[in-house]
């Protein structure tokens, strides 16, 4: 079965306004770039995947997936997550053409840009298990989504955001399609307050040679001061 996957990256310089507290807006783009970075490279390294597709209207973000050969889609509207997730499934920023329906993709794995943890094989696992209906992947928290497989793409329609685990439970009952909540730990912390931040930091602590990029983003914040925790600056 053909799978595409879609990451939708909200502009960098408008990134993780919750962590404002902890850092300035130069190092939150500089944080939410090098997420991007980690994330599509553990995605360039599944191989299970057909196709990437990144929905941005970041430059920078479309020069990356660009250098790569990827998919770029406009994200014009802006409108979060969701819809951006939308705009790879369907393409309604592109006049109604449907890029991931109409291109012969079965299947589709929705991915944000901020889970630098995640690796190749457990995306690879998802996947696998994911021939028919819908496969939900919870936050750290229970209560959150940090991914989902679709199968068809169309099976339900993705509402992330608070309490988005329950609303995508619903939604596949809804349509009356098999579906599982799968936990997957290198997917279950997604960076957007202070507190995920220091999560991070720690996590990081133990897996070595995990998310360089966020490493090396992270080693610089806590050079200035402007990072929870530390990190090694070993790989």
């Amino acid at each position: 079965m053909k799978t595409l996957a879609i990451l939708p990256i909200k502009s960098f310089a408008a990134a993780k306004q919750r962590l404002a507290e902890s850092l300035g807006a130069g190092s939150r783009q500089a944080l939410a770039q090098a997420m991007f970075t980690d994330v599509l490279g553990s995605l360039r390294r599944v191989p299970g995947l057909d196709g990437i597709a990144v929905v941005t209207s970041d430059r920078a973000a479309e020069a990356a997936a660009r250098a790569d050969r990827l998919l770029v889609l406009p994200d014009s509207a802006q409108a979060g997550q969701s819809e951006a997730a939308q705009v790879g499934i369907r393409s309604r920023a592109s006049g109604g053409s449907r890029p991931a329906l109409a291109s012969g993709y079965g299947r589709v794995l929705l991915v944000p840009g901020h889970t630098p943890l995640v690796r190749p094989g457990d995306l690879a696992g998802l996947i696998a298990d994911s021939d028919e209906g819908v496969a939900i992947v919870p936050d750290r928290h229970g209560t959150g989504t940090n991914a989902l497989v679709l199968a068809p793409p169309d099976a339900i329609e993705p509402s992330f955001g608070p309490d988005s685990l329950a609303r995508h439970v619903a939604a596949a009952e809804a349509a009356g399609v098999p579906h599982r909540v799968q936990e997957v730990a290198t997917l279950a912390l997604d960076v957007d307050t202070p507190d995920d931040l220091a999560e991070l930091t720690a996590e990081l602590e133990l897996r070595h040679g995990q998310a360089p990029s966020t490493r090396g983003a992270l080693r610089q914040l806590a050079r200035a001061g402007a990072s929870p925790g530390r990190v090694r600056t070993s790989a």
